[in-house]
């Protein structure tokens, strides 16, 4: 990008965030990136001591965001865009994993990314300006059988980001949704919580899926690095996207999504047209 913006990353740590945050860096902007420890925020601000500045902030202690934005705002600068990135993956099959564990996955991946939202929306709504982007996946539009608490917290980041978009329209301030697929992060490896197997039943259909996971883990086609570049041209338009699939697998795989969402809402139109009157 030719003109330096100040973003703020939720999650730096590893992953997408890391891998946006060093590439930003790398352009020239300055990056705000949060992180859950203080030795994690050392090292982030040694990747650019003059750029990277590092706030200790865990997005499920919702009290405490909206000083730290202002914190931001007040002593660092202007944010421009906002990237929610922290979040997680939860494996399991639906029967097996407790409603506690899915209170967490959405509490990461949906309230916290919604309550650094609401703390930073009033700064772009005032400046008429910004960009928010939300790392939903590909498991926003796809499902498969073992993360329903994942793709559900993805699922409502997806609607979420899209209604957003429509309200905030008006005020100049942009919201993407960016899905993707499988990248060699450590979602699927240290990242992942995982719910212990309990019924046989489910074996057959999951054991397998789980075991060619883990064994893929760090194999994936994705390169975070240009995930990371792939986002930045997204901040760099003028008219970035609503939604933005990264990589060929979440192509595919949402393309043949709708195309079967299509047929079935084909197949069964006549019954669905029969309720009107």
């Amino acid at each position: 990008m030719s003109t330096s913006k100040l973003l703020l990353i939720t999650g730096v740590s590893s992953g997408f965030g890391r891998a946006l945050a060093q590439e930003a860096l790398a352009t020239g902007h300055q990056v705000v990136g949060t992180v859950r420890s203080e030795r994690a925020k050392q090292a982030f601000e040694a990747l650019d001591p003059a750029q990277a500045v590092g706030r200790v902030l865990d997005v499920t202690d919702f009290d405490a965001i909206d000083g730290v934005v202002a914190e931001i705002e007040a002593n660092v600068g202007e944010i421009d865009v906002l990237v929610n990135n922290a979040g997680y993956g939860h494996e399991g099959i639906l029967e097996e994993s407790s409603l506690a564990e899915m209170r967490r996955q959405f509490d990461v991946n949906v309230f916290g990314a919604v309550a650094v939202t609401k703390a930073v929306l009033p700064y772009m709504r005032s400046r008429r300006r910004g960009h928010i982007l939300n790392i939903t996946s590909m498991g926003g539009f796809i499902t498969m059988p073992g993360i329903a608490y994942y793709c559900g917290s993805k699922f409502a980041l997806e609607g979420i980001s899209e209604v957003l978009g429509k309200e905030v329209k008006s005020f100049n301030v942009h919201v993407t949704a960016v899905a993707p697929g499988s990248f060699r992060t450590d979602w699927a490896g240290r990242s992942m919580s995982r719910s212990p197997r309990s019924i046989s039943d489910y074996d057959a259909l999951f054991d397998p899926i789980r075991n060619a996971r883990v064994e893929k883990s760090g194999q994936q086609l994705g390169d975070p690095a240009k995930a990371a570049r792939a986002m930045l041209d997204a901040i760099a338009s003028d008219t970035p996207p609503e939604h933005l699939l990264l990589g060929s697998d979440a192509l595919a795989l949402v393309r043949g999504k709708l195309s079967a969402l299509a047929d079935e809402i084909s197949e069964w139109e006549t019954l669905t047209r029969s309720t009107d009157g």
